[in-house]
C-alpha cells in the first residue's frame, strides 16, 4: 500500500529481518525444545519441562494433522495419475500390453483409435454399382448378414438394371435388390450365393451425443474401403431429399453427388418434385460422392449410421471438384433397424 492509500494512524510495516537457519531464539521453531520442531537439525537435548497436563499430546495431534493431510493428498495424486497413465495407456498401446477394452468384433485389436475401428468394420463394408440405362452409380453398402444381405440408400440403387457388390478383400458378387423405401432413403439389397460374410454390429444411435467421435468408411469415387473420421456436429437434422428414381444416379469423377436440402437451401443439385424429409446425424468426417451408403461408425466399433449426403459448394460442382468441406448427413441407424422387416418383404 502506497502511503498516499494507508489509513491514518497505520503503523509503518516493520522491517523483515533475513532468515538464520543457525540463530537460535529461545522459544522459536528453531528450538529444539519447541513442540513442532520436528524437523530441526539440531543436537539431542533433554526434553522441555512438561507443560500443564496433557498440553504436549494435544499439541503433538494437532502437529501431524497437516502432515497427514499432505500425506494423503499425495497418495491421492498418485492414484489419479495412475488412473490417468491407464486411460492413455489404453489409447495408445497395441494389444498384449495392458488390459485395453477391444472394439466390437475387433478381437485382438486395441479399443479406442480409428486404425483399430477401420480394422474391425472394413471387411463390412463394400462397393456398390447400380447400372441402368442412364449409367452406372457408385455408391457403398454395409453387410448386416453373414449370407450377404447388405444395407444401403434407395438413391445408389435405384432404377438399377444389375447391382454388383465388391468387398474388402477385392473380390466381387451379384447381387438384387430385395426391397427399397424411398420415403427413408434405405434399400436392402442380397448378394447371390454368399456365406460366411462378416457382419456389422449394429449400435444404438438414440445414446450418440454431439462431439462423439465418429469413423466413416465407403468408396469415395470408388475407392474402395477409405476411411475418415470426425466428431458427430450436430442431431436431428431435416434433410430432404428425391424420391425420384431419375434423381437417384450418383456418378463418380466429381459429379457433385446426391441432391439434398437442408436449412432451407439446396445443395448437388435440384432434388425434383418428389421429395422425403428424415432426420439426420451432421458429421465432419470427410464424406464425397460415393460414400453413400456406407457407414458411420462409434468407437466402439458399431454401425450408428448410413451416410447419405454431403454438402459441397454450388461453385465447385460447376467446375466438377466437388468434395467435402466438413458437412456429412448419415440416416440414424434406428431408423434402420425399425425399417428391416419392411425392407425384407419388399419395402414401400
Amino acid at each position: 500500500m502506497t502511503d498516499s492509500m494507508r489509513p491514518s494512524g497505520d503503523h509503518e510495516p516493520q522491517a523483515q529481518q533475513p532468515y538464520q537457519p543457525y540463530s537460535v531464539r529461545p522459544g522459536s521453531p528453531a528450538d529444539p525444545s519447541y513442540p513442532y520442531a520436528s524437523f530441526a537439525a539440531a543436537p539431542p537435548v533433554p526434553p522441555a519441562p512438561p507443560g500443564p497436563a496433557g498440553t504436549g499430546t494435544r499439541r503433538r495431534a494437532r502437529g501431524r494433522g497437516p502432515v497427514a493431510l499432505v500425506a494423503a493428498v499425495a497418495i491421492a495424486a498418485a492414484a489419479l495419475g495412475a488412473g490417468t497413465a491407464a486411460l492413455v495407456g489404453n489409447a495408445t498401446e497395441k494389444s498384449g500390453g495392458g488390459t485395453a477394452t477391444p472394439v466390437v468384433n475387433a478381437n485382438a485389436t486395441t479399443g479406442g483409435s480409428v486404425s483399430a475401428v477401420a480394422q474391425a468394420v472394413g471387411p463390412s463394408i463394400v462397393e456398390i454399382k447400380a447400372s441402368s440405362g442412364q449409367g452406372e452409380s457408385t455408391g457403398s453398402g454395409v453387410i448386416i448378414t453373414g449370407d450377404g444381405e447388405i444395407i444401403t440408400n434407395n438413391h445408389v440403387i435405384a432404377g438399377a438394371d444389375s447391382v454388383k457388390v465388391t468387398f474388402s478383400d477385392g473380390s466381387s458378387k451379384t447381387a438384387s435388390v430385395v426391397g427399397t423405401d424411398p420415403g427413408k432413403d434405405l434399400a436392402l439389397i442380397k448378394v447371390r450365393g454368399a456365406s460366411g460374410l462378416k457382419a456389422a454390429t449394429l449400435g444404438d444411435s438414440d445414446s450418440v451425443r454431439v462431439g462423439d467421435q465418429v469413423v466413416a468408411i465407403g468408396s469415395p469415387e470408388g475407392l474402395t474401403g477409405t476411411v475418415t473420421s470426425g466428431i458427430v456436429s450436430a442431431l436431428d437434422r431435416d434433410v430432404t431429399v428425391s424420391t425420384d428414381e431419375s434423381q437417384g444416379r450418383q456418378q463418380g469423377g466429381g459429379s457433385g453427388g446426391w441432391p439434398f436440402e437442408f436449412g432451407g437451401g439446396r445443395y448437388n443439385g435440384d432434388v425434383g418434385s418428389s421429395t422425403t424429409t428424415y432426420k439426420a446425424i451432421q458429421t465432419d468426417a470427410s464424406l464425397n460422392p460415393g460414400n453413400s451408403g456406407g457407414a458411420l461408425i462409434n468407437m466402439k466399433g458399431q454401425i450408428i449410421g448410413i451416410n447419405s449426403a454431403m454438402y459441397s459448394p454450388s461453385g465447385a460442382q460447376a467446375s466438377g471438384s466437388a468434395g467435402s468441406v466438413g458437412l456429412g448427413f448419415a440416416i440414424p441407424v434406428e431408423t434402420v433397424t425399425a425399417d428391416l422387416d419392411a425392407l425384407r418383404d419388399g419395402g414401400s
